[in-house]
């Protein structure tokens, strides 16, 4: 019977993402779908599939946990003040739809959240994931996520064992526990060993009376902030999705609203751009330009998983009633497919609102400034990984005046270090190509990762009246199409150009013997 969920999931999973939305709308849908025809599942695997998954969501959030990107100002301050007045609105909401006090605060808390998953699916969908608005939307994110894990924790039931206590001692593991991950090595032991630290940890704390969700997020922050924490993370990503498959079908199982919640549900999903434009004018309030503004409005503009895997603990010890979470799994698939493709077409979003927003943004040193003069340098690098340095370093070496731009933090960090010449700037930003003088530039080299983000650049650079080279980086024959109908006139096409010189070589040693190949 394991076979006909799964199946249904996958099915509805295909059909909702052909629709280019979030396939855990299809997995609600196929959970609604076996209720309403009343057939018959083993509702304890899903559950215990489910909680998996949420732990291995926690844990991964746990991994990415950084104290100094909370209590940075636009994130503790924007973040917790749009958390508190959410909670204010949607408490005094659910308490005018008959919830009793305690209901309506933790329901106002829960949907004063936004998508992690979500989020973080957009951003790395638009090669955004180190730019400074992902950054501050990452860190509202997980502000939020922390203040989900208390009420995880308050609402767990009973109280805590008094050897609870010697939990406090576990940050003293962490060399040992970075140890062992290091030992793992990068293949399959790795990620047995994340799991393990997952489910273990959970495990303990639910034996010492806290939440097992709680444990998890312990597990993965005690390794958080190691270089390898980052690749464990990217390799549960997928592993951790089929298994919240599990807990968006258990949630699905519960059935459509009746009446009440229905129009609680339609008020709810009413209030959400009330939500978003909040988020847009306090972070313009901290300082933030329009444009990171708007872009981290539009990550956010969506309720949360967790305001389901929260909901459904508190459900369970009796602080809510069962019938909201029929109503979190409809607001929350509803605004999924409401804010995938706002998120997704962000930056062209912004390029039609831009004179519309920009006005509201203060005359103040804006954090996260990019830099518009390069100091007289005569050649651009766009994206400082493997192949940006190679071009970097190529130029230097001859002499060139060369300067690297990267929207990653730890990317400038390091060629700093290094000593290279690099700033912050973001290749899809147009106030970027508005004001940085390009005067004395005489090539440009994209060597960013995402395609979009070099068809952008490359346009707004033609836009902006830059005549000289613009050389792509790129790999597939289609991004060579964009790139030339955008304006790049010299486009690399790598791995293409690497298997006509292997066959050159071999046909080349074939006819003289003059060159040989050595294959290991």
């Amino acid at each position: 019977m394991e076979i006909l969920w799964l199946g249904l999931a996958y099915a509805l999973g295909m059909g909702v993402q052909a629709l280019r939305l979030p396939p855990l709308i299809g997995y609600l849908a196929a959970g609604i779908v076996l209720s309403a025809f009343s057939i018959d599942v083993n509702e304890e695997i899903i559950h215990q599939i489910g909680h998996l998954g949420v732990l291995l969501l926690l844990f991964t959030v746990g991994l990415h946990l950084r104290l100094k990107n909370i209590i940075r100002p636009e994130v503790f301050g924007a973040g917790g003040i749009h958390l508190t007045v959410s909670a204010i609105i949607f408490g005094f909401l659910a308490f005018a739809f008959g919830y009793d006090p305690v209901a309506s605060l933790i329901i106002g808390v829960l949907l004063g959240f936004s998508s992690t998953v979500l989020a973080a699916k957009a951003l790395e969908a638009r090669g955004e994931l180190g730019a400074y608005h992902a950054r501050v939307s990452i860190g509202i994110l997980i502000l939020q996520d922390l203040v989900a894990i208390i009420i995880l924790a308050l609402t767990g039931g009973g109280l805590p064992s008094v050897w609870s206590l010697g939990l406090l001692a576990l940050p003293f593991l962490r060399p040992l526990l970075i140890r062992l991950l290091t030992a793992s090595g990068h293949e399959e032991l790795q990620l047995l060993y994340g799991i393990i630290l997952a489910i273990g940890t959970g495990t303990l704390f639910e034996v010492l009376g806290l939440s097992s969700e709680l444990g998890a997020l312990a597990a993965g922050a005690l390794l958080s902030g190691h270089g390898a924490a980052d690749e464990l993370a990217e390799k549960l990503w997928g592993i951790k999705e089929v298994f919240l498959v599990g807990f968006f079908l258990e949630v699905g199982l519960a059935g459509l609203p009746n009446m009440d919640a229905l129009v609680f549900s339609l008020v709810i999903l009413a209030l959400l751009p009330i939500k978003s434009v909040m988020f847009f004018f306090l972070l313009v309030g901290f300082k933030l330009r329009s444009r990171n503004s708007f872009m981290v409005t539009a990550t956010l503009s969506s309720y949360s998983e967790f305001t389901l895997i929260a909901g459904v603990a508190a459900a369970s010890a009796g602080f809510i009633p069962e019938s909201a979470i029929i109503v979190f799994a409809l607001v929350t698939a509803v605004s999924y497919a409401i804010n995938a493709p706002i998120s997704s077409g962000a930056n062209q979003i912004w390029n039609k609102l831009e004179f519309k927003l920009l006005p509201f943004e203060r005359d103040v040193k804006h954090p996260g400034q990019q830099v518009f003069n390069l100091g007289g340098a005569n050649y651009l690098v766009m994206g400082m990984g493997q192949a940006g340095i190679a071009s970097y370093d190529y130029l230097k070496e001859r002499g060139h005046r060369v300067t690297g731009m990267d929207i990653d933090p730890a990317v400038l960090e390091e060629n700093l270090k290094a000593r290279r010449r690099i700033v912050y700037g973001d290749a899809q930003d147009p106030e970027l190509w508005q004001n940085i003088d390009l005067s004395e530039v005489k090539a440009v080299i994209l060597a960013v990762r995402n395609p979009e983000a070099k068809v952008q650049a490359t346009k707004m650079m033609r836009e902006n009246k830059y005549k000289n080279d613009i050389y792509a980086l790129t790999m597939r024959d289609d991004e060579h199409v964009h790139l030339r109908e955008a304006g790049a006139n010299a486009v690399c096409l790598p791995l293409k150009q690497a298997g006509q010189k292997l066959a050159e070589l071999s046909i080349s040693d074939e006819m003289d013997g003059s060159m040989s190949l050595e294959f290991a």
